[in-house]
């Protein structure tokens, strides 16, 4: 039995009402929006050289191309879930997977959007998608960037670029990312999903890690989207690199064939190394058998160079040569001390009006209140 590959009638209906919200989304009346489309129409036609009427049926026969294959992928999953014996778990994570690397090439049109936008602060985050490690960014700074001086300084000299006037060009300019399969929209997954399991409750603390997402079918474009770079941009550094650890392994592996010259260079320097790591130890050593002297002899004990293992600069690592072992009676002392000295200020800034007093408070207060980070600050935007 043939299958009908036109639309139905709820499918038809289905596509007037995004058009239309698609227009009044854009702010401008249905007729406004067709007119719109087919000037782009035109335009990507004229780009590849083709009539409309050719370009409108290359469209359409891609996308019955599409709608079949999809059957067809719909119709071979469950056979070969009964035939296999895969468990059901395992057959959800299977559809879930969207091929992200057809054989077309991108346009060069949506490759120089993508490098511009590359170049640009969009502030990413690292995300997993299929197990990989990807950058993650939202909608409204791409928007941005694309609205930007910088944008219309890189337009005037790179032609590739589209004219971008208002969110609704860039918009249209965005929508190049998905279609060049350069960019795609994401969302985070649920680890409940497809189980009885209740979601667990939400925490305001919670520690911001790395969220594991998958691809939406539908590529829309709000401004709190997030879409995940497929993109990498030039590799040259990773290809320098590359290169340069394998020559420095040539260069270890060719050892022997070194000038006499270098050969002896080379072992001066590693031996003074290893002098100055023992010389290190024996410091550490010389100050914890100091220490254990002292600790009994003059109590509490006497250490030298006493921020060694701190986790200070280098130089204050050396600074002060010695001190005394800290109690918690000299901890407490020291904490009081410093509680003292701020209430004397205190005291003295009041003498002379009251208002000094309560101006020092209040931003006494203030700076209290802005010591520890809140979770506002730490969220993003």
């Amino acid at each position: 039995m043939a299958q009908s590959t036109g639309p139905s009638p709820e499918q038809i209906r289905q596509i007037q009402q995004r058009f239309f919200a698609e227009a009044a989304k854009q702010g401008m009346t249905p007729e406004q929006f067709q007119e719109h489309q087919r000037q782009q129409l035109a335009a990507d036609a004229a780009k590849q050289g083709l009539t409309v009427e050719q370009y409108v049926n290359q469209l359409k026969e891609r996308a019955i191309h599409e709608h079949q294959m999809r059957q067809q992928q719909a119709q071979q999953q469950p056979q070969q879930g009964q035939g296999q014996g895969q468990a059901p778990h395992h057959q959800h994570s299977q559809t879930q997977k969207i091929p992200v690397n057809p054989g077309a090439p991108p346009k060069p049109e949506a490759l120089a959007v993508a490098k511009f936008l590359r170049s640009q602060d969009l502030k990413t985050r690292t995300c997993i998608l299929d197990g990989q490690r990807k950058e993650m960014f939202k909608v409204k700074r791409a928007f941005r960037a694309l609205q930007s001086p910088a944008y219309e300084k890189a337009q005037r000299k790179n032609k590739l670029l589209p004219e971008v006037k208002d969110e609704a060009t860039a918009r249209t300019a965005v929508q190049l990312l998905p279609l060049s399969m350069l960019a795609l929209r994401v969302t985070k997954t649920d680890p409940h999903e497809g189980h009885n399991h209740a979601k667990p409750p939400k925490d305001s603390k919670r520690i911001k890690g790395l969220w594991t997402v998958k691809v939406e079918r539908d590529q829309e474009f709000e401004p709190m989207m997030h879409y995940v770079w497929l993109y990498e941009g030039p590799q040259w550094k990773q290809k320098a690199l590359a290169a340069g650890v394998l020559v420095l392994i040539m260069a270890v592996v060719m050892f022997p064939l070194w000038p006499i010259m270098l050969r002896q260079g080379v072992w001066y320097l590693s031996v003074g190394m290893m002098g100055l790591i023992g010389l290190f130890f024996l410091m550490a050593i010389f100050r914890l058998i100091l220490f254990c002297i002292t600790v009994f002899v003059v109590p509490p004990g006497l250490w030298l160079y006493p921020n060694l293992f701190e986790d200070v600069g280098f130089f204050d690592s050396f600074r002060p040569l010695w001190a005394w072992q800290e109690t918690k009676k000299t901890k407490k002392i020291k904490k009081t001390g410093k509680g003292s000295k701020t209430q004397k200020t205190e005291t003295v800034s009041g003498t002379g009006t009251g208002v000094d007093a309560t101006a020092t408070a209040n931003r006494t207060a203030v700076t209290k209140r802005h010591q520890a980070p809140q979770v506002e600050e730490a969220d993003d935007e």
